[in-house]
């Protein structure tokens, strides 16, 4: 039993009365493990019976076509979240797309294209674009994912794994962002609008940490307003998770034939080619449950970090307020400075969020920042497409063979944590492991997203300057 459980079954005895004391809180229904993962939803809408779903959807569109529609954070939690599970269910009807990341595209591209059409109430838009910039949702998602993440790691596999797994994931990084700013110079990109527009939010191993808090970060440096990034940003996202997806179906074929092309080549979904050493990357099982205080304790804790960063960002512009909150997240949790509690607690935060709010948030970020136009710009653009392709080919192969280097076998350090950081993370996890054949690696996507994810924002947050010298 955790400390989060064996604390919550203390307090209940203390105090009967309390449900949210003595209530536990499972992680998952069935076998979804969060709203937007892949796979059948049957006859439930944002898991909601259909006709329940439908009568408060209608309800909410009455509202909306009428300008009765409050404006309030309320509000837009209602309709990202209804829009955003219609999305995903209609996504999860199809087979074999829906593993191709078709309802994490159709959330992120289909708001913003009705809106183009005018298809959108204009109550509904102001709602939602108050909700997303004005509310501060996007703070709330993206300081949320980066707390939970960072002290969700174990500190004793951070410092006794860190530096093994910490080759093939800098090294990656540093060569795709090395090579791609290269590609971009040689091809008319642009050196650093190679790596600020394409590698890094490809490599941020998520759209929580990637491209929505990327646009605000070059936002604040250009002077211009963060919908200017987003359509590209969010556009090399979901194409280079789509070729993750590819390439990892390919290493699944390769492994069927058996054939080790040189020693070390293909594991068949075991990690290290050498013995004895497993238990260094090994992550201990999460908590089956958490209580409502708990997840209250982590709330607080994540707002205390977004505020510290913007505190010390007003007075260190250098970084972004961002990058501040990475640096005291990583530092509570390497020294030791937190409770176990409040480290758990922040943790089960995050994934709650994460398991819940990821449709709500692409909707949100569809309608606010998304101009269609942009997107079918830069999705008619072969050097766009190119230096998207070549960062995911360069990702994967470079990890491969650092791993290599650090007796990892090449397929499986290809794929975590090359192909890993460059998908959507958690669904685009799921579906590169899937296609793969390699589920059971999920813990080691978990901790490249977690230590991949926060390196490259704060490695971004050094670069963004150079973008504004380059403008």
């Amino acid at each position: 039993m955790s400390q989060i459980e064996n604390s919550a079954s203390t307090l209940a005895a203390q105090h009967p009365e309390e449900p949210g004391v003595q209530r536990r809180v499972e992680p998952s229904v069935g076998k979804l493990r969060g709203t937007h993962f892949p796979g059948p939803r049957g006859p439930r809408i944002a898991s909601l019976p259909a006709a329940l779903f439908l009568v408060l959807a209608l309800m909410v569109f009455i509202a909306a076509l009428t300008g009765k529609l409050p404006d309030s954070m309320l509000s837009g939690f209602t309709v990202t979240i209804l829009l955003g599970g219609l999305l995903i269910w209609i996504g999860n009807l199809f087979p074999v797309v829906r593993d191709y990341g078709l309802p994490t595209v159709l959330c992120t591209f289909i708001p913003a294209t009705l809106m183009s059409f005018n298809l959108l109430p204009a109550n509904l838009v102001e709602v939602v674009e108050n909700f997303v910039k004005g509310h501060g949702f996007l703070d709330f998602f993206v300081i949320t994912i980066i707390a939970g993440s960072i002290l969700g790691m174990p500190r004793a596999l951070l410092l006794k794994a860190g530096p093994r797994f910490a080759v093939p994931l800098v090294g990656c990084l540093v060569a795709t962002f090395v090579l791609i700013g290269l590609l971009g110079a040689a091809t008319g990109f642009g050196f650093m609008e190679g790596i600020l527009f394409i590698a890094a939010p490809i490599m941020a191993g998520g759209l929580g940490v990637g491209a929505l808090p990327m646009s605000e970060m070059y936002a604040s440096r250009t002077g211009l307003d963060s919908s200017t990034f987003m359509g590209d940003l969010m556009s090399a996202v979901v194409v280079a998770n789509i070729v993750c997806i590819i390439i990892a179906g390919i290493y699944n074929g390769l492994g069927k034939s058996r054939k080790q092309f040189f020693v070390g080549f293909n594991g068949h979904g075991e990690l290290m080619r050498i013995k004895g050493k497993k238990s260094e990357l090994s992550l201990p099982p999460k908590n089956e449950a958490s209580s409502f205080i708990a997840l209250g304790k982590g709330l607080l804790f994540a707002g205390a970090l977004f505020i510290f960063g913007q505190l010390v960002g007003s007075f260190l512009e250098v970084l972004h307020p961002y990058a501040w909150t990475i640096i005291a997240a990583a530092a509570v949790k390497i020294f030791g400075w937190l409770p176990k509690d409040i480290e758990e607690s922040t943790a089960d935060w995050g994934d709650m969020v994460g398991a819940t709010m990821v449709p709500a948030l692409l909707v949100g970020v569809s309608i606010s920042y998304i101009d269609m136009g942009e997107v079918v710009t830069s999705l008619s653009n072969p050097k766009f497409i190119v230096l998207t392709v070549a960062t995911v080919l360069i990702a994967t192969l470079t990890s491969g063979f650092l791993g290599w280097l650090m007796k990892f076998n090449f397929v499986e350090a290809s794929i975590t944590p090359g192909l890993v950081m460059a998908d959507t993370g958690g669904s685009g996890d799921v579906a590169v492991l899937s296609a793969a054949n390699r589920m059971h690696l999920m813990p080691f996507a978990a901790l490249t997203n977690r230590l991949g994810g926060a390196l490259v924002l704060f490695v971004t947050s050094l670069l963004v300057p150079l973008l504004a010298i380059a403008s």
